[in-house]
């Protein structure tokens, strides 16, 4: 069903150009699977829009992307200074755009730090978390090709 991934440099850095495949495929209803190097995430609607919640909505998945990467980023933050990721977390909320086409009109997040951090050591953290890969691709969008097989 999938291709793997490309070994990586680290969590998340790999080589510049290096093709990442994955194939989602259908399950039932509103539910889709996809195996990313061996993992299996679903995604699926609510039922009050047709489908059986029996994950989170892609655009859900959107908003996680976004967070896990941010606290991913200020994890290593404090990981690299020898500063405990105790407490650590990332909270998120998203606005869907009330006009066509339907996306996301605004992501919030509040990164918050361990407890007893200097305000020199949060501004850096939040610094740091603020370049995190998912984030600098919103910014600078990869371009996208949607086509239908022959």
């Amino acid at each position: 069903m999938t291709a793997s991934a490309p070994q990586t440099l680290g969590t998340n850095q790999s080589r510049a150009g290096e093709v990442h495949r994955f194939e989602v495929a259908h399950v039932e209803r509103d539910t889709y699977t996809v195996d990313v190097r061996g993992h299996r995430v679903q995604v699926d609607q609510p039922a009050e829009l047709g489908g059986t919640d029996t994950a989170p909505t892609p655009t859900e998945l959107f908003a996680v992307s976004l967070a896990t990467c941010v606290a991913f980023y200020a994890g290593r933050y404090l990981h690299r200074h020898g500063l405990s990721r105790a407490g650590l977390r990332v909270r998120t909320g998203f606005t869907m755009s009330s006009d066509r086409p339907a996306r996301v009109a605004s992501v919030r997040l509040v990164v918050v730090p361990p407890p007893g951090l200097s305000e020199q050591r949060r501004a850096a953290l939040l610094a740091v978390a603020s370049h995190c890969t998912v984030h600098n691709t919103l910014h600078q969008p990869p371009e996208i090709d949607i086509e239908l097989e022959p």
